[in-house]
């Protein structure tokens, strides 16, 4: 008997809320292959690149181990996310990852996941993208991310990486969102940093996927890949090809605005706010939020509230969530690991017209360089140009 069949399945709820949790201490790639544990995963696909190939590693030794299914490496990202299309169309719970280049390499395929309707896990452990060729935890490839529709979550440490891993499985897989879940962190960072991680016990399982209940049917004798391709009249009609991709955007769009309750259900919410009254603001995601809850420790003993508002949730974005949290603010500065300034873009046009506080351009390490925490109280004290 392998070991997931001895495993006890339970439901989401108790899994995550009820169910007693020990600590370990443990590194980021390790806390997402004991989410995997107790994921009951069908099949995971991998393609090594650093720092990503270390939980792929670990996820095959689960396969060893009798906790999945069915796992391969395949022959390049291209190839493992084009396998995981089809995986996740015929009803199996699937995983993959990648990380920097390897993301960018198979964006295209990463991107078709929503607009087909695939439930999967895609963990992406962030990595430099452009040349000179590095292996540094910079995170602008997020900023490709969200263009592409699926759900972006954005892990702060190996705590976070445990519990979106787990909660994503579900998230995907419900009727109303049926859609891919990127779970980000930032390379090294996490993935190879020890953290404290609570974890429910390893004998447990979520249910297994019900396919026959989400918004796309999979492939099966009754609905094979024939049904799922697009009809020839459709693709050589300007007219009905425009209606039809125009409505499925929108449908994409609207189904990541119905994953926000489940999102709030499971991961408590999409953001987090740290002294909400103070009039600067941090508002950070990932890593960044490590740095500026130290920074905001700093600032007080030196006399100073500064207020946090973590980001959880990249796609969908929290934009009401922010315009409360932001409504008193006389002084927003948002701390990235990238240089185009992603995170500071989504603030911009989200507050834009609802508050009145200035919004700092920075501060940004870029090249995966760690952000002291001086450089952002620099900011905070300094109040560097706007």
């Amino acid at each position: 008997m392998i070991k997931t069949e001895k495993q006890r399945v339970v439901t989401p709820e108790y899994l995550f809320f009820e169910a007693p949790r020990t600590r370990s201490y443990i590194t980021g790639s390790e806390a997402a292959n004991e989410a995997v544990r107790r994921g009951n995963v069908d099949i995971a696909i991998a393609y090594p690149i650093t720092p990503q190939s270390e939980t792929m590693q670990q996820v095959g030794e689960l396969y060893a181990e009798g906790y999945l299914r069915d796992y391969y490496r395949a022959e390049d990202e291209v190839g493992a996310f084009a396998a995981m299309s089809g995986a996740s169309r015929t009803g199996v719970r699937c995983l993959t990852a990648s990380s920097g280049p390897g993301l960018m390499r198979g964006l295209e395929t990463v991107a078709s996941w929503p607009g087909h309707r695939l439930p999967l896990v895609f963990l992406i452990m962030c990595r430099v993208i452009n040349a000179p060729l590095s292996i540094q935890p910079d995170n602008l490839e997020l900023g490709y991310m969200l263009l592409t529709g699926n759900v972006v979550l954005h892990a702060e440490n190996q705590q976070d990486f445990f519990d979106y891993t787990l909660a994503g499985f579900v998230i995907s897989e419900k009727c109303e969102v049926t859609l891919p879940v990127a779970v980000a962190v930032d390379g090294f960072f996490v993935t190879h940093a020890r953290g404290w991680v609570e974890m429910p016990s390893a004998d447990l399982k979520l249910p297994a996927r019900e396919c026959y209940s989400e918004a796309v049917p999979m492939i099966d004798n009754e609905n094979p890949p024939i049904r799922i391709a697009r009809d020839a009249p459709i693709q050589k009609s300007n007219f009905i090809s425009y209606q039809m991709h125009a409505a499925w955007q929108q449908e994409i769009q609207a189904a990541l605005e119905r994953s926000r309750q489940w999102i709030t259900r499971y991961l408590g919410g999409l953001i987090e706010v740290v002294n909400p009254g103070a009039e600067t603001m941090l508002i950070a995601s990932g890593s960044a939020v490590s740095q500026s809850r130290e920074a905001v420790r700093q600032a007080e003993e030196a006399g100073k509230e500064v207020g946090l508002i973590k980001i959880k949730s990249l796609r969908p974005f929290p934009g009401e969530e922010l315009r409360q949290a932001c409504a008193h603010a006389k002084r927003i500065i948002v701390p990235e690991f990238n240089c185009i300034g992603w995170l500071n873009r989504e603030v911009r046009s989200t507050l834009y017209g609802w508050v009145d506080a200035e919004i700092a351009d920075g501060p940004r390490v870029c090249g995966g360089i760690t952000m002291p925490t001086e450089m952002i109280l620099e900011w905070v004290f300094e109040g560097k140009p706007l």
